[in-house]
Formats: structure tokens, C-alpha cells, sequence
């Protein structure tokens, strides 16, 4: 009987393995991406899951700071006038300020302040918010604006309008000489002046002006933004600008809300309040001044600015 010819090295699975190297290099076959040991199923999955989606920033704040000390003590005493009459433990209370009941210092802070007098008397409060969205396709920004968006709304103040698109004016070719006997091509295409006409008009019905409705001598001013009709002229006083409206440099986008009523026989009370927010945090300045038994109602341009320039100062803290 033949024996067969002993090869060394190549016996059990070293044999099988040079006849699989020597059959993939006659083929052609690459087997170094076997050599990683990932399953092709496992290839399979990754190659269509696609990239992941991406997440949403963060907001800019993730504490807030102290309410009742934010406010230096030099502009309580002007938006407390009352207070300099008390004695100075009253005093003393009165300018410390009362903190709001909150469960988390880090999501929503607040303070108040007031001075009585027998004639007159003043409340101060703020109202800190910093919102936080739970949705990753959502930004604690954008959610913050939503919460805004809702407060400017429950106010009465329209949000200002979108610029309209704008219009591309169609292309004309130059005509081509008329022939002899045939009809002239001069002048604008049929319709082309009624057209202009129509967007022209339709522009400048869309554009609103502030203070074309004028407020009213008790109650919350009108907020109306349409302009009076021809002829027309606007019922109560003229527009002096203080009615509530959108503010300008405050804050990423801001507003500011001014009520009368009357309390009593002849007392009055007005009501002032600037919301803005900048990034992720929302903030509320409210400050009331009433009146007990003047016919005068509290001044609404006094009560304004001292309520904007708290508004700008706490803008400032936190951008500290």
C-alpha cells in the first residue's frame, strides 16, 4: 500500500486553513475584512441607522440669582417714596424686601416690596423665571420664547407683524420689430399696471403703526394696530406713546403693559409691568402706585421709566 507524503506543519486545521488562503488568492477574494470578527448582520444594522439626531442647546442660565438683593437700595428708595416716612425698623423691613415661596431657587425666584402711606401707596415685585425645555428637538431658548410669546399675548399686545416676502418683478423681453400692417408692441403687458397697483396698496394696508389707537381715561389703553379709516379721527386723547407696547433694547425681546382703575370714590391705580427675556430666563418687573381720595390719577411716563431702568438694570445683572 502507498503512503501518502508527509507534508510538516500542515496537519489538522493548519491544513484547511493554507487550502482556504490558497483558494481566496486564486480567486481574487479579500479576506481581511473577516478578520475583524464583526458579524455582516451587525454591519448590516449599523450601515441603516443613519447618524444620530442631534440634540437641542441648552440655555445659556442654569441658576438665577438672589431677587431681594438685586436691587440696589438707592432705587428702592425712589420706587418707594413712602418709605421714608416709616420708622426704621419699618424702614428697614420695607427696603429688605419679602422673597416669593418657591421650590426651586434654580427654576423660578421672586421678591416684593411696598410702602404705605395714608394717601398713597407703592408695590414693587419680581417674577424670575428660567425655563427649561424637556424635549432634546427642542431648546430651552426656543421654549422660553413660547412661554413669552404666551405672556405678551395674555397681555393684549399684538406681536409685531412679519415683513412680507419679498416679490421678484417679472422679467420683460424686448419686443420684436412689428411687421408691416400688424399691431404695435409698446407699453407694459396687459394688467402689469393694476398689478403693481394691487401690491403697492396691499403693502402699505399691511404695515401697523404704533399708537394709532389711543387709550382710554380709565382701564387698560387700547392695543389696537389698525389704522384709523380716511376721515377718521381717533376717539379720547391723542397717542403720546406710552400705551402698552413692544420695547425696543431689552433683552433679546421685551414688552411693556401700563393699567388704570379706579379703587374707591376717587382713588386710582396704576399698574406697570416690563417683561423681556434674554436666552433661556424670563423676568417680570410690576410696580403699582394707588391712590386714596385724589381725583389725580398716578403719573403713567413716571411710572415707566422707573420701571424700565430696573428692567435694564437686572438686563445688566445678567450679563454680570
Amino acid at each position: 500500500m502507498q503512503r501518502k507524503r508527509y507534508t510538516p506543519g500542515r496537519t489538522g486545521s493548519t491544513a484547511r486553513t493554507a487550502v482556504v488562503l490558497t483558494l481566496g488568492l486564486s480567486l481574487g477574494i479579500g479576506l481581511t475584512g473577516c478578520s475583524s470578527g464583526t458579524p455582516a448582520d451587525d454591519i448590516a444594522v449599523d450601515a441603516k441607522a443613519g447618524p444620530a439626531a442631534a440634540v437641542a442647546p441648552p440655555g445659556r442660565y442654569r441658576t438665577l440669582f438672589e431677587p431681594c438683593g438685586a436691587v440696589p437700595q438707592a432705587t428702592l428708595k425712589d420706587l418707594l417714596p413712602g418709605a421714608a416716612a416709616l420708622a426704621d425698623a419699618e424702614r428697614d423691613k420695607a427696603y429688605r424686601g419679602v422673597a416669593s415661596v418657591t421650590y426651586d431657587t434654580d427654576r423660578r425666584v421672586g421678591c416684593t416690596w411696598k410702602a404705605d402711606t395714608p394717601d398713597i401707596s407703592h408695590r414693587l415685585a419680581l417674577d424670575i423665571e428660567r425655563v427649561v425645555s424637556y424635549d432634546t428637538a427642542v431648546s430651552d431658548d426656543d421654549r422660553a420664547q413660547e412661554v413669552y410669546v404666551r405672556k405678551q399675548l395674555a397681555a393684549g399686545i399684538p406681536l409685531p407683524p412679519t415683513a412680507p416676502p419679498a416679490t421678484t418683478p417679472p422679467t420683460t423681453t424686448p419686443s420684436a420689430p412689428a411687421s408691416p400692417g400688424g399691431p404695435t408692441a409698446s407699453g407694459p403687458p396687459p394688467g402689469a399696471t393694476q398689478g403693481a397697483t394691487r401690491a403697492a396698496t396691499g403693502t402699505a394696508g399691511a404695515e401697523t403703526k404704533p399708537g394709532d389707537a389711543a387709550g382710554a381715561p380709565s382701564g387698560k389703553p387700547s392695543t389696537g394696530a389698525t389704522a384709523p379709516s380716511s376721515g377718521a379721527t381717533p376717539s379720547g386723547p391723542s397717542p403720546t406713546g406710552l400705551e402698552p407696547r413692544v420695547l425696543q433694547g431689552l433683552g433679546n425681546v421685551a414688552y411693556l403693559d401700563d393699567t388704570l382703575s379706579t379703587v374707591g370714590a376717587n382713588g386710582h391705580q396704576r399698574a406697570v409691568s416690563v417683561v423681556f427675556r434674554t436666552s433661556n430666563v424670563i423676568v417680570t418687573v410690576s410696580y403699582r402706585e394707588q391712590t386714596t381720595g385724589s381725583a389725580e390719577a398716578p403719573d403713567s411716563a413716571e411710572l415707566q421709566e422707573k420701571a424700565r431702568n430696573l428692567a435694564r438694570l437686572l438686563a445688566e445683572r445678567l450679563e454680570e
